[in-house]
């Protein structure tokens, strides 16, 4: 759980602005956005084994470069 504690002399912006950077930097958002609608467990399926494809893909075509 995100926590910040308001220093000495700084304002509730300067606060909710680090606020703002933990929760993201936590991934708090992402999973909100990614909770906001319901995925179908086989759309979540293909999209990871396209999401490897593709990385497959970059990965071949940067050994071929070399």
């Amino acid at each position: 759980m995100v926590t910040v504690h308001i220093r000495d002399r700084e304002s509730l912006e300067e606060a909710l602005r680090r606020f703002s950077k933990m929760v993201e930097k936590e991934g708090i958002t992402a999973k909100v956005k990614e909770n906001m609608f319901y995925t179908k467990p086989s759309k979540l399926k293909r999209d990871k084994i396209a999401k490897a494809k593709r990385k497959q893909e970059k990965r071949r075509r940067r050994e071929m470069g070399k």
